[in-house]
């Protein structure tokens, strides 16, 4: 009898043990960064985490933009499942669903710490995955960036009366039409064309994103002028794509742990972010004219964009209910920052009249 148990004991912990190994996922994640620009640092700090958080139950390989799908398909390969998990910047997909616009940045709206604010405790979550849900996606926000560099320009950009006729490389919907309607005109194109554009004038400047990354972009080789600030976006927020049917493979405890490597890393990319672009401020320095726009036309410039948001919301209802809780989420938080001023975290904008767009999500 003792052996016959000690038998069956044996066979249960191998079968066990079987079970367990088949349990674990091999995922394969891809990005729509290259190597060569410091975003993909988000992604790797993300894959890292969570390979040591889940590695027992899910283990994901990581390949940089371009090496399994071009940058412009991540999206696609996500939705059909030739890939797992895809890194992002939501509003590279605003032509698929204009939500994706807000989702991804905002015009002189929200800054950084507004983003992780609205996200975890005001309701930004939910309507990440309610939008990518569309698509059989579930959305895990990593990454925050406070206010793009601005402009990287052939001659130098000092007033609103300087961006007319300027040819500017701008992503973005509402950003394209807030420098449409300042004067300028927007050149759309994907950022591994921006140097050579640049280079070889066709294109009179372009914004790509915070100036660590510009830096490694090579923009101040093939540009005389910076002109600050970024007040086309005013941050920004990247994170990873997760095929549906992939994700509710896992285990809640295994998506838990995916989840909590995507808050760490979000408030690591904050810190990481400023330190480096900090550092690439300097370097710049060295290099280019940097220019600011006075108070006055960046209150010009707030009045326009505020009116491109109320525009875009009430012509996309997705667009809508994103700014609508983006906006409830300012005004219901406006006290308490204001009350703690100067030492709080960011300012209150004056930003687009929520009661219309409210009237539009509706």
């Amino acid at each position: 009898m003792t052996l016959t148990k000690t038998l069956a004991s044996a066979t249960v912990a191998v079968t066990l043990a079987a079970g367990a190994a088949s349990a674990q996922e091999t995922w394969q994640m891809t990005t729509t960064w290259p190597s060569s620009l410091d975003l993909i640092q988000f992604d790797k700090h993300f894959v890292d985490l969570a390979n040591k958080l889940a590695g027992d139950e899910v283990t994901i390989e990581f390949f940089e933009g371009g090496s399994l799908v071009p940058s412009g398909e991540v999206f696609g390969a996500v939705e059909s499942g030739i890939v797992q998990a895809g890194a992002d910047w939501p509003g590279y997909w605003a032509g698929r669903d204009p939500a994706f616009s807000p989702l991804a940045t905002t015009s002189s709206l929200f800054n950084a710490v507004d983003y992780v604010n609205w996200i975890q405790q005001w309701g930004g979550q939910e309507l990440y995955n309610e939008t990518y849900g569309k698509f059989g996606m579930v959305y895990l926000p990593y990454a925050v960036t406070n206010n793009e560099s601005g402009f990287h320009t052939k001659e130098a950009i000092r007033t609103i009366d300087d961006l007319q006729g300027k040819r500017l490389r701008v992503s973005g919907l509402e950003q394209g039409r807030l420098l449409n309607n300042l004067g300028g005109s927007q050149v759309s194109m994907a950022g591994g064309e921006i140097y050579q554009s640049l280079e070889r004038g066709v294109i009179d400047g372009a914004e790509f994103s915070t100036p660590n990354v510009d830096w490694s972009g090579g923009f101040q080789q093939v540009t005389g002028y910076w002109a600050t600030p970024g007040w086309h976006q005013s941050a920004s927020v990247f994170g990873v794509m997760i095929n549906k049917s992939a994700w509710d493979a896992l285990s809640p405890e295994t998506q838990e742990k995916l989840q909590i490597a995507a808050d760490a890393t979000m408030l690591w990319s904050l810190a990481y972010t400023e330190r480096n672009a900090n550092d690439a401020y300097k370097k710049f320095d060295e290099v280019n004219e940097i220019t600011r726009m006075d108070d006055a036309a960046l209150e010009k410039i707030q009045q326009t964009a505020n009116a491109v948001i109320e525009e875009v919301a009430c012509e996309n209802p997705t667009s809508a209910k994103v700014y609508l809780s983006q906006l409830e989420y300012l005004a219901d938080y406006s006290n308490w920052r204001s009350a703690s001023a100067p030492f709080n975290l960011g300012r209150n904008p004056n930003g687009p009249d929520i009661e219309k767009i409210r009237a539009c999500a509706e």
